[in-house]
C-alpha cells in the first residue's frame, strides 16, 4: 500500500520491472552455483561443505542488501504521527526484514544443494539441519546489515564493524599465507555444522541479534524524536562563500549548490564515500600490482573520475524540488542553475586528479590518460547525466540521510545511470582494441573536448525540454514533498 500511494508509482514500475529481471538473473545464478557446489560435496562425501563457504555467501549477501533493504529508523518515521505504538512499529519492520522476499530467494541455492547431497547418501536430518542453518544465517545477516547501516549513517567509522565481522574469517589466511590454518578453520566450521545442535546455536544467535537490533533501533528512533522536539529555528552559523561573489548570478547558484551538498545528508554521504573509495583505489593501484593490466588500469582511472558525477547527478534537480517554485519566478533562473551545476562538477574533477597523482608519479597512469578521462567525464559523461534534469520530478528531502529503496526513484534514472557508466567504458574498450594507447587517449580527448566546449548548446537544450515538461515535473515535485 505504501508503494501504491507513492507519487512516483508509475515511474517506479519501470524500476520494479528491471529489479524483477535482476532478481530472475540472481535466482538463475543461485541455481547454477547451488548445483555446482552440491556436485562437489557429493563427490567428496562432505554434505556440510557448503557451510565452509557460507562466509563468502554472507559477504555477497551483505553487499546486495544495500540495493534492496532499508533501516527501520527510515521506515518508521512516516508512521510516528499515527496513534500506533512505536515499539510495535519497530518490531513490525524488523520482522518484515526477516520474512522479506529477498531472503527466501536464497532457497534457490540451498534447496538444489541439499536435494543433490541427500540423493547422494546424506542423512535426511542433516540435510534439513543444513537448510535451517543456512536460512537462519541469511536472516542473521539481515540483522547485522540493519545494525551496520544504522550505525554508519551516524558515523562513518562504524564501517570498522563489518570489516571485523567478515574479515575475521580471513584472519587465519593472513597469519598463514600458505593457507593451512585457513583450511583448518574451514574444516572446523564444516564439522561443527554436522553436529545435531548446530542449528540451535545459529537460531540463538539470530534471536540475540534481533533483540539487540530492536533495542538499538528503538533508542535511535526516540533520540530522533527528542531531537526534533527540542530543535529550534536558531541558526548558529551560515557560510557565505563570499569568494564566489565575483561570478555574479552564476556565483549565487554555485553557493546554493555548495550549501545543498553540505546540508543534505544523503548527497554529503555519497560524496564522502566516493572520496574514500577513490583514495583506496588510488592506493591499491599505486602501491600494489593487483590492477596492473592494461584494461584494468584504464577502467579504474575512468571510474575514479566518473564516480562523483554518476552517484550525485542521478539526483539532479531533486534537492531543488523543495523550492522549485522560487526558481520559476524569474526567466531562465533554472538555465543559470544548470550552468552552475556543470561548472561545479567540472571543478570537482580536480579532486580525483590530485588523488591519482601518486599513481602518475609511479608510472601506473600517464598524464595523457588522466587528461583523457578527465575530459571524457566533463564531456560525454556529464552530457548523459544532465539529461536526467528533464525527467527527475521527485523531491529529495534536504534532511534525509538515505534516499529510495535502491537509491533510484524511477527506471529512467537507472537507464541513464547505466548508460553513463557503460557507454564510455565500451567506447574506451573498442578504441584500446583498435589503436595503441596514445592514439586512443587522443581520440578520447577530442571526444571529451567536443562535448565540453559545446556544453552551452546541450545545457540550453536540456533547459528547453525541461520547460516543455514543467507542469508535469511541478506536479511530481509538489506531490513528493
Amino acid at each position: 500500500m505504501s508503494f501504491r500511494r507513492s507519487p512516483a508509482f508509475e515511474q517506479s514500475m519501470v524500476a520494479k520491472v528491471l529489479m524483477a529481471i535482476g532478481g530472475g538473473m540472481f535466482v538463475l545464478y543461485l541455481l547454477i552455483y547451488g548445483t555446482m557446489f552440491a556436485s562437489m560435496a557429493a563427490s567428496s562425501q562432505q554434505p556440510a561443505m557448503i557451510m565452509g563457504l557460507l562466509p563468502f555467501l554472507l559477504i555477497i549477501d551483505f553487499g546486495i542488501r544495500f540495493m534492496v533493504q532499508q533501516t527501520p529508523v527510515m521506515l518508521v518515521k512516516p508512521y510516528l504521527l499515527l496513534p500506533l505504538p512505536r515499539k510495535g512499529l519497530i518490531e513490525t519492520f524488523l520482522f518484515s526484514s526477516l520474512i522479506s522476499v529477498y531472503n527466501w530467494l536464497w532457497l534457490f541455492f540451498f534447496l538444489p544443494y541439499l536435494i543433490i547431497v541427500a540423493a547422494g547418501g546424506c542423512e535426511a536430518w542433516l540435510a534439513l539441519a543444513l537448510l535451517f542453518s543456512g536460512m537462519m544465517s541469511i536472516m542473521l545477516n539481515s540483522q547485522i546489515y540493519l545494525m551496520v547501516r544504522t550505525l554508519v549513517a551516524r558515523n562513518i567509522l562504524w564501517w570498522i564493524l563489518p570489516i571485523v565481522i567478515y574479515g575475521s574469517y580471513f584472519l587465519p589466511f593472513a597469519i598463514d599465507p600458505k593457507g593451512k590454518l585457513f583450511g583448518d578453520v574451514a574444516d572446523w566450521i564444516v564439522e561443527f555444522n554436522e553436529l545435531p545442535w548446530a542449528p540451535l546455536c545459529v537460531f540463538v544467535a539470530l534471536v540475540g541479534m534481533l533483540f539487540l537490533n530492536r533495542r538499538m533501533q528503538e533508542s535511535f528512533v526516540f533520540e530522533e524524536i527528542s531531537r526534533q522536539e527540542k530543535s529550534t529555528t536558531t541558526i548558529k552559523k551560515v557560510s557565505e562563500f563570499s569568494f564566489l561573489n565575483s561570478f555574479g548570478e552564476t556565483g549565487e547558484y554555485l553557493k546554493l549548490e555548495l550549501k545543498s551538498i553540505f546540508r543534505n545528508k544523503a548527497i554529503r554521504s555519497r560524496i564522502i564515500s566516493s572520496l574514500l573509495l577513490i583514495v583506496v583505489l588510488s592506493a591499491l593501484i599505486t602501491y600494489t600490482d593487483i590492477y596492473d593490466g592494461r584494461m584494468m588500469l584504464n577502467f579504474w582511472c575512468f571510474y575514479c573520475f566518473m564516480l562523483y558525477g554518476v552517484t550525485t547527478l542521478v539526483k539532479i534537480m531533486g534537492p531543488e524540488g523543495n523550492y522549485i517554485d522560487l526558481l520559476m519566478t524569474q526567466r531562465e533562473n533554472i538555465l543559470t542553475l544548470l550552468f552552475a551545476k556543470y561548472y561545479f562538477y567540472c571543478a570537482v574533477l580536480i579532486v580525483p586528479m590530485l588523488i591519482m597523482l601518486p599513481a602518475v608519479i609511479e608510472g601506473k597512469f600517464s598524464l595523457l590518460m588522466v587528461l583523457a578521462y578527465l575530459l571524457l567525464s566533463s564531456g560525454l559523461l556529464y552530457f548523459v547525466m544532465f539529461q536526467l534534469a528533464v525527467y527527475n520530478k521527485q523531491t529529495l528531502p534536504l534532511d534525509q540521510k538515505i534516499t529510495g529503496k535502491a537509491q533510484v526513484e524511477n527506471g529512467i534514472q537507472l537507464v541513464f545511470e547505466l548508460t553513463a557508466m557503460f557507454l564510455p567504458i565500451i567506447l574506451v574498450s573498442v578504441l584500446l582494441l583498435l589503436f595503441d594507447d596514445t592514439t586512443c587517449y587522443i581520440i578520447l580527448i577530442v571526444i571529451g573536448t567536443l562535448f565540453t566546449v559545446t556544453h552551452p548548446l546541450w545545457i540550453r537544450n536540456v533547459y528547453v525540454r525541461m520547460m516543455k515538461r514543467k507542469y508535469e515535473n511541478l506536479d511530481g515535485f509538489y506531490a513528493s514533498r
